[in-house]
């Protein structure tokens, strides 16, 4: 049993693998179920893994909380890969997910900037004019 999460700006994701099928739960629920772009972003890493593991002897069990529905999947997208790469021990793999898309392995670390004291937004500030 391998235990790793994933980050992706308010969201974490933690994904249990054990031997198995190949099944991918996300919340409990298939992830196939899910929207078509975030099915996408799922299937690419499993796509992967394929591509140099072959046949995938893992359940994945996914429970991600916090953020919004984006950041939750990029948040499992990480945990996932993470997981295979730990379950699989495959350096290929992790060569492969690399020059893919880095953002694969490595979580995305920007955060919203916070509010400064007494002003509505984080950046810029009201012009002013003194006539």
């Amino acid at each position: 049993m391998i235990v790793v999460s994933g980050k992706r700006k308010r969201a974490i994701a933690r994904a249990v693998l054990t031997e198995g099928s190949g099944k991918v739960l996300i919340n409990r629920k298939n992830y196939k179920t899910l929207q078509f772009i975030d099915f996408l972003r799922i299937k690419e890493v499993l796509e992967l893994a394929r591509q140099v593991l072959g046949e995938l002897k893992f359940d994945a069990n996914i429970i991600v909380r916090g953020g919004g529905e984006k950041g939750q999947i990029e948040a499992a997208r990480v945990a996932l890969a993470r997981g295979i790469v730990k379950f699989s021990k495959s350096k290929e793999l992790e060569r492969k997910f690399d020059s893919y898309d880095r953002n694969i392995l490595v979580a995305d670390v920007r955060r919203k900037e916070t509010y400064k004291p007494g002003d509505s937004k984080a950046r810029k500030k009201r012009q002013t004019s003194y006539r």
